[in-house]
């Protein structure tokens, strides 16, 4: 029998994996984890808003917000403390996959700070699923209805496998940026060594272990040292510029 809501959920899968693939910057990552969040509103029935909730050492924030009132709910959720999107990210079930049918019944007092306001904002169902990523962050992803009563297995189903998408992506979102900040740091550790075998007329090992020992004595990370070092280089050029001649 066709199904014309798994065929869409098929074809926005591939859609996703396809730009996976293509994606060569963290901004496209991040626009096409935007577009994934949106072809779950689209795809799964009674969902009316969608976002993605980020927990990184106990910080959360809201993420591809599809409307402004998703990203203030989610971004309550982390205010509070609470909310299906804290439970799924923080300590999900075995499948991953929170649902509260009526934040307005009995559902509703797994969270009593939390779903009395979502309920007051528009929205009386939530289905919130655990991105699975390895390290110091957890995310979810957060589907909102105006109904109760609202997700079945089969809309559970879907919104799991659009956040087992969701996670990969994000993965290779936070892969990115890490390595952009390991070769910006590369960088300003290269520029500090050069000013160090400049200033005391040492070799490239010399002026690395003169930064690594700084870091020690200091406690301060070793990029750290070398951005204070490179600042101070360029105050000292600015200091001994040429002086205005006088007339």
């Amino acid at each position: 029998m066709h199904d014309p809501d798994h065929e869409r959920l098929v074809k926005s899968l591939r859609s996703a994996a396809e730009q996976l693939t293509e994606n060569r910057s963290i901004r496209d990552l991040e626009t096409t984890v935007s577009k994934l969040v949106q072809a779950a509103v689209d795809t799964i029935p009674g969902i009316d808003g969608g976002g993605i909730s980020r927990t990184e050492q106990g910080t959360v924030r809201s993420s591809h917000a599809t409307t402004p009132v998703v990203y203030e709910l989610d971004q309550l959720q982390s205010e509070l403390g609470e909310g299906p999107c804290i439970t799924a990210a923080d300590e999900p079930p075995a499948a991953g996959i929170v649902t509260a049918q009526d934040l307005a019944g009995p559902d509703g007092r797994r969270w009593p700070a939390f779903s009395p306001r979502c309920v007051q904002a528009g929205f009386r169902a939530m289905l919130s699923v655990q991105l699975s990523l390895h390290g110091r962050r957890r995310s979810a992803l957060n589907l909102y209805s105006h109904e109760p009563d609202v997700f079945d297995a089969s809309a559970e189903l879907t919104a799991g496998l659009f956040g087992v998408q969701a996670a990969t992506l994000l993965h290779g979102a936070d892969h990115a940026a890490d390595l952009g900040r390991a070769l910006a740091s590369r960088d300003v550790i290269g520029q500090a060594k050069g000013i160090l075998m400049e200033r005391f007329t040492v070799d490239d090992d010399e002026a690395f272990q003169m930064l690594v020992e700084s870091s020690q004595e200091t406690n301060v990370k070793l990029v750290e040292v070398a951005t204070w070092l490179i600042g101070e280089a360029r105050a000292r050029r600015a200091d001994s510029g040429p002086r205005p001649r006088r007339q």
